[in-house]
């Protein structure tokens, strides 16, 4: 595995995203947009159309979602709410945790690196999901896509997430799956990882400009010469 361009030592933060880097969410996803297109009198979409759709908030999913199975944009408000409130109740019952995820926030906090995860799903959804995972108190902070005036793959939710945990651009690795993580932290300057086995819209991972892609997330330790 290539070692990273920066040095561990460098490090005092890390932001993580959460579908598709720590939970594997597109069951959540493909029940609840079933049951709430049922509601509306369409069919169900795919779990290959949900895996590449996901990632830009849950509105954008919505939308793809209604024009895939030939809905008018007219009922979106609609089937948003109807949304809403089956994904509060179907909400990490039909997700799992990534294997290597636990022990990879284990290990970056056992460096003494400060953790906020920051996904584009609204607040609402993320932090019950990390709660019912357990995966709750590894974080000093959680921001949703509804947290802050834009969404990744625009650099300010990370900006104000490095605001938040104190730490500088720089010092701060963004751990995701997507070329939105990516993207968004090229633009803020944070070095970037991301995993192999996430949600990256259909293309593939290691053309999205990270510093290293990985398999698990406790592969970070095979990353620097000292162990994390």
């Amino acid at each position: 595995m290539t070692q990273l361009p920066f040095q561990a030592s460098d490090l005092q933060a890390a932001i993580v995203d959460l579908d598709g880097t720590m939970v594997d969410t597109v069951g959540d996803f493909e029940v609840a947009l079933a049951l709430a297109l049922a509601d509306i009198g369409y069919p169900a979409v795919g779990r290959e159309f949900i895996s590449r759709t996901v990632g830009k908030g849950s509105e954008h999913l919505l939308s793809k979602t209604l024009a895939e199975v030939g809905a008018p944009a007219s009922l979106y408000d609609d089937a948003w709410q109807r949304y809403q409130q089956h994904y509060v109740a179907v909400n990490g019952r039909c997700s799992a945790v990534y294997p290597g995820v636990i022990e990879g926030l284990q290990a970056l906090r056992a460096r003494g690196l400060k953790l906020a995860c920051l996904t584009n799903k609204p607040s609402a959804f993320a932090r019950p999901l990390l709660a019912l995972k357990g995966l709750d108190g590894f974080f000093d902070a959680v921001f949703g896509g509804d947290a802050f005036a834009r969404k990744k793959p625009d650099p300010l939710p990370l900006l104000e997430t490095c605001k938040a945990l104190g730490v500088a651009p720089q010092h701060t690795l963004m751990v995701g799956d997507s070329s939105n993580d990516a993207q968004a932290a090229r633009a803020a300057g944070c070095p970037v990882v991301l995993v192999s086995y996430g949600y990256n819209h259909g293309e593939p991972v290691a053309r999205a400009g990270a510093d290293a892609v990985i398999d698990r997330i406790d592969d970070l330790q095979r990353l620097w010469p000292a162990p994390l």
